[in-house]
């Protein structure tokens, strides 16, 4: 179904269905927003599953801190890094983008990383690059970022303009009613869910379970694909994946 330039799809049942928002099937222009669809924009509990297991075990042997709190935040699955994120920026009170060592530390442990103190502080010192006591959380997180390439990076911003009907820098309810019309997902047709649950639970993929706003930033969108990304070995199987999920 085309709404002004856009296409809108219109969601089903889909019987045999594993994933709760992707049991749905769309109509018109062979279009389908089916199990394998929903699954890989989740990350697939598959590869979170294989994922979890690979960091798991790489975890026993690891020695370097950024490795290891790298790995802690992959056994979470897909939006481990970005959980660690949104944790931090919840502690930013006057939003500098900067943390010192007490807010770092208290991140961590509400996060429930395991890691000694003194790993703590040589981590934190790393990054401390001018020894003025604070570092910057987004350049953490980005050297926290498992590594990905420029094809990667470009393909995952590509969905993300194409979700952020609005252009005004972050995906919201609004847009995804652009995209997708929610009264045929059956949690609404059945009472269980309001049309904004429908929107909220998609976006609720991409949110830290300890701040659910509803607002997905391109950081966050990146943050989450690169714990998808690590999962997945070869840049052609990632950017199929992408471009078969979004319609790219």
């Amino acid at each position: 179904m085309k709404v002004g330039n856009s296409e809108r799809f219109e969601a089903v049942p889909w019987r045999g269905c594993c994933h709760p928002v992707g049991q749905k099937q769309v109509r018109g222009r062979a279009l389908l927003m089916c199990c394998e669809l929903f699954c890989q924009m989740a990350g697939t509990a598959r590869h979170d599953r294989e994922m979890a297991i690979q960091s798991k075990r790489k975890l026993t042997t690891a020695t370097d801190p950024i490795e290891r709190l790298r790995l802690q935040c992959l056994a979470r699955g897909s939006a481990g890094i970005k959980g660690l994120g949104r944790v931090f920026r919840i502690m930013d009170d006057n939003n500098n983008r900067t943390l010192d060592f007490k807010e770092f530390l208290k991140g961590l442990n509400d996060y429930a990383v395991v890691m000694e103190k003194e790993e703590a502080e040589e981590l934190f010192r790393r990054f401390d690059k001018d020894g003025n006591g604070t570092i910057d959380f987004n350049e953490f997180l980005l050297t926290l970022r498992p590594p990905m390439s420029r094809a990667r990076k470009e393909v995952i911003m590509q969905a993300f303009r194409k979700l952020d009907k609005t252009g005004d820098g972050v995906i919201t309810i609004e847009d995804l009613r652009e995209v997708y019309n929610a009264k045929h997902h059956p949690k609404y047709q059945n009472g269980e869910w309001s049309e904004e649950q429908v929107f909220r639970k998609f976006l609720d993929n991409f949110d830290s379970p300890y701040d659910k706003d509803g607002l997905v930033t391109p950081e966050e969108f990146m943050n989450y694909y690169a714990g998808v990304s690590a999962s997945i070995d070869t840049d052609v199987y990632f950017i199929i994946m992408m471009r078969t999920a979004w319609k790219l």
